[in-house]
């Protein structure tokens, strides 16, 4: 399925892992230079902005080559445009191919740029060949997104195909029970709060067996994806807003009310603080980052509809709380040496807190860095007879 030579794809691995050593300090920057060397693997690119240049690159190369297509094509294009559409889907596809099975490409930017213009064309067919009364049919342009997009990450391992494939799914089981079921608009929270946590427990699974490392980051994404979408699914703003916009609902410019409103609000505080505490029970820094972030959207939330505080009252005693809690949370985890610690990590960058202290001094006290000053090849003193410094000796 996947189309890369295992090899090489094994040795892009291995050679992340040891990068990750260097970082670490267990090797030093010489040993990981001379091993990087020593391996043959795929071309990839791990410098974002190097990789968003090759992307905005292959977007242009591969515009280009639509472009100078329906040129050739233009006497016939008006009667035959979905051809040449479907024919640059299919031209996206086979260049990925080409670049993955014969360049070598895992994830440079190049390749990215050909797969996602090949779905993004393969859609836009999709949804011209099924229009009615030039209405396009939206469910199974969702649904030929998932699927594709679910092959297409099975076989070249690119993440944002990945999280295309959760966008399709969850997309085209909203759509199906919106629209097919009496009943969809008011289950429609719960389906997606069942969904979601059958793709966490799934993915979560599937991390725990996993025995070669090609599809963990598909599934650390997926996890993350199905957190989050489990939170937005029940959270009182997002279920009260989008209901009102489905059913077009607005008296004098404000949502109405919602059934079961109470569960909600419950909802949407409680399930940040179970996902603060279970990710600190069980070391998932990606579920304590979700929960942080859900915790800060649950109180956007409550302040939407509920006024108690002026802004910067509310603010600054948000503020204080969030001090006191990271102070004591520090003293009480600082000298840990198992379990929840504030003691660094190795995997990360030791020295970067330190830099960090620095510059901050630096940039406040305009302190700037001690230049030497070269010593003069001269030397002078210890003279055997007379002369500066001379000794007096004879």
């Amino acid at each position: 399925m996947i189309a890369y030579d295992k090899t090489l794809l094994d040795n892009v691995y291995i050679d992340e892992e040891a990068h990750r050593l260097k970082q670490s300090g267990f090797i030093s920057a010489e040993q990981y230079k001379t091993h990087s060397n020593q391996i043959v693997k795929l071309k990839s690119q791990n410098n974002i902005f190097i990789r968003i240049g090759f992307f905005i690159l292959g977007c242009m190369l591969y515009s280009s080559i639509c472009g100078f297509l329906s040129l050739l094509g233009l006497g016939i294009i008006d009667n035959a445009y979905l051809f040449f559409i479907y024919l640059f889907a299919l031209i996206g596809f086979g260049v990925k191919e080409f670049m993955s099975r014969e360049m070598f490409f895992f994830g440079y930017g190049l390749d990215d740029a050909f797969i996602l213009g090949a779905i993004l064309a393969l859609l836009i067919a999709i949804g011209l060949t099924s229009q009615q009364n030039y209405d396009p049919n939206y469910l199974a342009v969702i649904i030929v997104m998932a699927i594709v997009s679910s092959v297409a990450y099975l076989r070249y391992l690119n993440l944002p195909l990945a999280l295309l494939a959760c966008i399709g799914i969850t997309g085209s089981v909203a759509y199906l029970f919106f629209d097919y079921l009496i009943i969809g608009k008011a289950i429609l929270p719960f389906v997606m709060m069942l969904l979601s946590g059958i793709g966490y427990f799934i993915s979560k699974k599937k991390l725990q067996n996993l025995t070669a490392p090609y599809y963990y980051n598909g599934l650390k994404l997926t996890k993350g994806f199905c957190l989050i979408l489990f939170y937005l699914a029940g959270n009182y703003y997002v279920v009260r807003e989008l209901n009102a916009s489905l059913s077009g609902e607005y008296y004098s410019g404000l949502s109405p009310e919602i059934p079961f409103a109470l569960l909600f609000w419950a909802f949407t505080f409680i399930i940040p603080v179970t996902y603060l505490v279970y990710s600190l029970k069980n070391k998932d820094r990606i579920m304590l980052w979700i929960g942080f972030l859900a915790l800060c959207f649950s109180f956007f939330t409550f302040r939407t509809y509920h006024h108690i505080l002026p802004p910067e009252v509310a603010l600054t005693i948000g503020g204080l709380v969030l001090f006191a809690f990271t102070y004591f949370s520090i003293k009480k985890t600082k000298y840990n040496e198992t379990g929840i610690t504030f003691k660094a990590d190795r995997f990360s960058n030791p020295n970067a807190f330190a830099n960090l202290q620095t510059l901050v001094v630096a940039s406040q006290f305009g302190i700037e860095p001690e230049v030497k000053v070269e010593e003069s090849p001269m030397e002078f003193g210890g003279g055997g007879f007379s002369g500066g410094g001379s000794s007096g000796e004879f």
